[in-house]
C-alpha cells in the first residue's frame, strides 16, 4: 500500500490531507482518506483496518497528479541517517586518507547522526541550493518511518515500529561539512537546510517479498542528474538491517512514533564518493537548473529541481581571538 501527503494543488499552504496511491508510473492516481486521517496512524494501525480504509478511500473518485502538490509524507518528530553502506565510507575515506579506508570503528555498531527535521521536502518541490557552497550534493538514501515508540528492543521486536519505507535525498553542502567535521562536531550547516522525502510511503508489508536470506531489503536504488545515470547500488549492501538500526537507536534511549530513519549513502550514490576516489570535481558540483532524480525500486521516484536561495542570510562572524596569557 502507498500512502501520501498532499494537498490540492488551489489548496493554500498549510492544508495537508491523506490518500492512497492507485497506479503505476506516472499515470498515478490519488484517492483521498476521511478528513483528519493522519498517515503515520494508518501505519499504525492493524493491517485489517488500514485495508478496510483503503478500501473506502479507493471507492470514491480519484486525483490526477497535476491536480494535487505531494507533501513530504511525514513530517518527522526527530531524523537519525545512519551509516550503513561500506562502499560508501571506502570512498570518502580515500579522500581523506589517500587510499579505500574504512575505520575498525565502522564495523562496530551502526553508527548515526541526528538531521534537522524541520527541513524536510516534497518528493517534488524545488530545492534551493546551500548558501555559502561551491560543492553542493545529493546523497541517495532509503528511509523507514516509525510507527510505533519503542525503547530497548531486539531487532525481531524493532520490526513492529517500521511502519514502511520511502526515497530521501540527503542534500549536503561539503565544503561547509568539511570545515566542520575537521573540528570533531557536524556535519549542522553543512546539512541543514534540506532533506527531501517521498513521494509516499509504502507500508513495510508490501516489501516482505523483497527481503534477501538475512532478512535485509533488497531493492534497486538509482540517481540521474539531468536525466543521466550517476550512481546506483542495492539496498541489500547496507552492513545493518533497518531493524538492527531501530535496535540500536532503541539501547537506553526512546525511538518515538513518527521518527524517520535513514540508510545513509548507498555506493555511489553521492558525488562526493567519486571525487574521494578520483581526486577531482568529475561529474562536477550540483548547480543551479540542475534536475536530480532518485528512484528506488518498488518505493517509486522523488524530482527535484535546484534553484537559486531568494533569503538573505546573516554574515557569519568568526571567533574573537584572545591573547594567550603566559602562565
Amino acid at each position: 500500500m502507498r500512502l501520501a501527503a498532499f494537498r490540492l494543488a488551489t489548496e493554500p499552504d498549510g492544508v495537508r490531507r491523506v490518500g492512497l496511491v492507485v497506479g503505476e508510473g506516472p499515470d498515478w492516481w490519488l484517492h483521498p482518506f476521511a478528513d483528519g486521517t493522519d498517515l503515520v496512524e494508518l501505519l499504525a494501525a492493524d493491517r485489517a483496518d488500514r485495508e478496510a480504509a483503503a478500501d473506502a478511500a479507493a471507492r470514491g473518485d480519484g486525483l490526477r497528479p497535476a491536480q494535487v502538490r505531494l507533501l513530504p509524507p511525514v513530517y518527522p518528530v526527530a531524523m537519525r541517517d545512519f551509516l550503513t553502506f561500506e562502499q560508501h565510507v571506502a570512498g570518502v575515506g580515500k579522500g581523506m586518507q589517500g587510499h579505500e579506508f574504512v575505520p575498525d570503528e565502522w564495523y562496530a555498531a551502526p553508527s548515526f547522526l541526528f538531521m534537522a527535521p524541520h527541513a524536510v521536502t516534497g518528493g517534488y518541490d524545488d530545492v534551493a541550493i546551500a548558501p555559502d557552497t561551491e560543492r553542493f550534493d545529493y546523497e541517495l538514501e532509503l528511509a523507514a518511518v516509525i510507527c510505533h515508540d519503542v525503547r530497548n528492543v531486539s531487532p525481531e521486536q524493532a520490526r513492529r515500529a517500521i511502519g514502511g519505507y520511502c526515497v530521501m535525498n540527503d542534500w549536503s553542502a561539503r565544503d561547509v561539512q568539511g570545515r566542520e567535521m575537521k573540528l570533531g562536531l557536524g556535519p549542522s550547516k553543512g546539512k541543514d537546510f534540506a532533506t527531501t522525502i517521498g513521494p509516499w510511503v509504502v507500508t513495510a508489508d508490501e516489501l516482505d517479498d523483497f527481503r534477501d536470506a538475512d532478512g535485509f531489503l533488497d531493492l534497486q536504488m538509482t540517481v540521474k542528474v539531468n536525466g543521466t545515470v550517476t550512481g546506483s547500488d542495492r539496498s541489500g549492501h547496507m552492513g545493518w538491517s533497518f531493524e538492527q538500526m531501530v535496535s540500536y537507536a532503541s539501547r537506553a534511549s526512546w525511538v518515538k512514533k513518527g521518527e524517520v530513519l535513514a540508510s545513509g549513502t548507498c555506493g555511489s550514490g553521492a558525488l562526493a564518493e567519486g571525487w574521494g576516489r578520483t581526486g577531482e570535481l568529475t561529474p562536477p558540483p550540483l548547480r543551479v537548473g540542475d534536475v536530480v532524480e532518485m528512484t528506488i525500486e518498488r518505493l517509486g521516484t522523488i524530482r527535484n529541481r535546484i534553484v537559486a536561495g531568494t533569503e538573505t542570510v546573516p554574515p557569519i562572524v568568526p571567533a574573537r581571538r584572545r591573547v594567550r596569557e603566559e602562565v
